[in-house]
Parts: C-alpha cells; sequence; structure tokens
C-alpha cells in the first residue's frame, strides 16, 4: 500500500492504498497474454488470429480490473474505493466503520463494500503477532530480550494497519461539512463490455469451428 505526500493546504493528505503484489502479478499476465495472443494473431492459420483476438478483447480487461485497477483513495471528505467493476464514492459521514478480517471491508449506508486494494494476508498477520510477543519478552531481569523485534519493524500486518489508519480519518472526516451525503457506486463498463463482446466473440467462433 502507498501514501501520497502531504499536499499543502490540507488537514492531511489524501492517501492511496494499492497492493503491489497484485499491480505486478497483473503486469506480469498482461505481458504473457499479449505474447501469447500477438504470437497467436501474427502465425496463426484459419480462425486462430480471430480466436486470439477474441481472447484478448476477454483477458485483458479482467487482469486490468482485478491486479491494476483496485485502489482506495481517502481524502479529507471522502472515501473512493475502486473495485474491479465499480468505483464506490463514500462520505465520511456515511461511513459506519471498516474492518480487515478475512479481507478488508468497508460497510456505509448499511451496505458493505469490499476493499479489494488492501487484501489481508494471514501470513503477514502472524508475522506481525510473532514480532509483537518477541517484542513483549523480557529476561529474568527485566530488560528486553535480545530476541524481541528491533523497533525498526512493523508490529502490524500492512492490511491492518491501513484498516487503522482509515478508521482515524472516517472518525476525524465525520463531522466536516463537505463530509455528508449518501454513497454512490458508478459500474465500468469501460471494462465490462469489452470483455463480454470477447466472450461472445470467441463462442460465435468456437461454434462455427
Amino acid at each position: 500500500m502507498t501514501r501520497s505526500p502531504d499536499a499543502p493546504g490540507q488537514e492531511y493528505a489524501e492517501r492511496c492504498f494499492r497492493s503491489s503484489a497484485g499491480i505486478g502479478g497483473g503486469v506480469l499476465l498482461l505481458a504473457l497474454v499479449a505474447w501469447l495472443g500477438g504470437d497467436a494473431m501474427l502465425r496463426g492459420t484459419g480462425n486462430a488470429p480471430w480466436l486470439a483476438l477474441a481472447g484478448l478483447l476477454f483477458a485483458v480487461p479482467l487482469i486490468v480490473a482485478f491486479t491494476l485497477r483496485p485502489a482506495v483513495w481517502a481524502g479529507e471528505d471522502r472515501l473512493l474505493v475502486r473495485n474491479p467493476f465499480r468505483t464506490i464514492t463514500l462520505p465520511w459521514a456515511s461511513v459506519e466503520g471498516v474492518r480487515a478480517g478475512y479481507s478488508s471491508e468497508v460497510f456505509a449506508d448499511g451496505k458493505k463494500y469490499q476493499l479489494w486494494a488492501i487484501p489481508v494476508s494471514l501470513k503477514q498477520r502472524k508475522r506481525a503477532a510473532r514480532r509483537q510477543a518477541r517484542d513483549a519478552a523480557q529476561d529474568v531481569t527485566g530488560r528486553v530480550s535480545v530476541t524481541a523485534a528491533r523497533p525498526s519493524e512493523p508490529l502490524r500486518a500492512p492490511s491492518d494497519q491501513a484498516i487503522e489508519d482509515l478508521r482515524e480519518l472516517a472518525e476525524r472526516g465525520a463531522s466536516r461539512a463537505g463530509a455528508q451525503g449518501s454513497p454512490s457506486v458508478r459500474w465500468a463498463y469501460e471494462l465490462i463490455a469489452p470483455s463480454v463482446v470477447g466472450l461472445l466473440l470467441f463462442a460465435a467462433l468456437a461454434a462455427i469451428g
């Protein structure tokens, strides 16, 4: 997860949370799909180039949607959640809670929205718990054990820290005049449409043989 630098004139800076692993995986998948699809389109015979084109139309938007697109922006007045196929704008006053269980979620106006950009890693959570236990360990003389976590080591999983940050921002921003209002949702038709077209084209070509 990344955060933008502080912007002048703001009570706190807009923060952006994204998954570095998701972005890296998406770039690799796009490169692989482009290589395979491009090769089939250039060297394929019969209807193979058209099948490859249909496959690219179907696969590329999905890869972008699930890897490169997810992001969460937290500003002074609102939380903007960009999930694979929806963008949800949540004024802070409408946010009822933020939590990270097996997934990161925000509750607003009686509804639940997942935060795809803040994936929960149980492995990182266990590692952070072990560091906390080591940090609390003391020897018989009352001094901190040499096995304790160093101050530079994070004592929380990144996803849990991000959720805690969002809770604090929600509490601070809920009373702002600009933070009032209801959630709004916009569908990402620019990704849905080409993927559906690609799927239909692939099915038609496969049926024709």
